[in-house]
């Protein structure tokens, strides 16, 4: 059977050129790069080419990057280390839609006795802009704000949010995660302290993400214990993960031009959808939001049912955020846009690649609406 994978806001497939890089990493450049003889300094030399193409990518320095182990722990650093540069300052301010990285940190921290102050969105998922500004004080430690939304696709106007902080004297941290390969993204113009991102969001591998620091900002390392990352981030450099990250950036540049084609995929997909099956809706802003993305809710269902049945099918789609997969509730973020639940509960997040083809979208509009008719039958959820 053919898989149809249609859930890339999860994870992307590696490109064959990444995955042929880090396997000549893996067996030609396996010496530890902080090593002084030419065998390290090869090894050294393909760290150093991937930041800069990483760096090209979200257009800052390569001074201003460094690599970690992963999305998460970018948020992590970030956060904790411009929440410990600010002496005194136990506030933080951000929003009610964050992916589980940052809004699991916040409850920890808020356990540690940091007040956490969150901006809720309306029911497009278009944050609360004037209560965000509103909200940095003089208390404010940072603010942390996610580019674009992983469930919904909506993209948040990070220059405004950006400026409203730098205004107010606030250090601000952006979740890059989702835009980044997918959007321009660009840090060199914004007032951005910090910014997240991970590989595996743009067909990279996974177990690899970067953290831009802007020259200056005060954060200090989340992991101690060498001097690696120019004192950043210790421990020996996964020198594979990172050469695979450089490639994919290097790539994803290449082909930003092609998400207008992934956008209009989308859009057949989206409208096939809507015309094809009755009482479907759509959670997002559709016109603020990432052009690989769509969330549909099917009323009277639970998103998990449909899962199940497209995945006999062979097509692989998520029920809001892959974290959150497994719980029969809607996801926090639908439920901080207020869907009615009849909605929220049925909602499924469609996200394509530049490697979905039309052929494939044809494909899933032929298959799910004789599989929501189906369950429509037999497992309705309310009236």
């Amino acid at each position: 059977m053919d898989l149809i994978y249609l859930d890339n806001n999860a994870t992307t497939r590696p490109a064959p050129e990444v995955v042929a890089a880090m396997t000549t990493a893996l067996t030609d450049w396996y010496a530890n790069p902080s090593s002084v003889h030419r065998f390290g300094q090869r090894a050294r030399q393909a760290v150093d080419q991937a930041r800069a193409q990483t760096a090209a990518l979200i257009g800052c320095s390569d001074s201003e990057l460094c690599f970690t182990g992963g999305g998460t722990e970018s948020i992590n650093t970030a956060i904790r280390g411009l929440l410990t540069a600010r002496t005194g300052r136990r506030r933080i301010v951000t929003t009610s839609v964050e992916h589980s990285a940052t809004q699991q940190l916040c409850k920890q921290l808020a356990r540690e006795g940091v007040r956490i102050v969150e901006i809720g969105v309306d029911g497009l998922g278009a944050l609360d802009l004037s209560a965000f500004e509103a909200a940095l004080d003089a208390d404010t430690a940072l603010a942390t704000v996610m580019w674009a939304n992983n469930e919904t696709g909506v993209i948040f106007p990070i220059e405004t949010i950006a400026q409203m902080c730098k205004a107010r004297g606030v250090p601000f941290h952006c979740d890059g995660t989702q835009a980044v390969g997918k959007i321009a993204v660009s840090v060199k113009a914004l007032p951005i302290d910090a910014m997240s991102l991970a590989a595996h969001k743009f067909h990279g591998p996974k177990g690899v993400g970067g953290l831009f620091i802007r020259r200056g900002a005060r954060c200090p390392p989340l992991i101690v214990g060498g001097p690696q990352e120019r004192n950043r981030r210790g421990g020996t450099e996964n020198v594979p993960g990172i050469v695979g990250m450089g490639v994919a950036a290097e790539l994803a540049v290449a082909a930003l031009p092609m998400m207008g084609q992934v956008a209009r995929l989308r859009d057949r997909l989206e409208h096939g959808i809507l015309q094809s099956i009755p009482d479907t809706f759509v959670n997002s802003d559709p016109a603020h939001r990432l052009p690989n993305t769509t969330n549909i809710g099917f009323s009277r269902l639970e998103a998990e049912a449909i899962l199940l049945l497209l995945s006999e099918r062979g097509i692989c789609a998520s029920a809001g955020a892959a974290c959150s997969s497994g719980s029969l509730e809607p996801s926090h973020v639908l439920r901080a846009m207020k869907l009615p639940e009849i909605v929220a509960h049925g909602a499924v997040r469609f996200s394509l690649s530049r490697y979905t083809t039309a052929e494939e979208i044809e494909k899933t509009l032929a298959i799910l609406p004789g599989v929501i008719e189906r369950l429509r039958k037999v497992l309705p959820v309310g009236t």
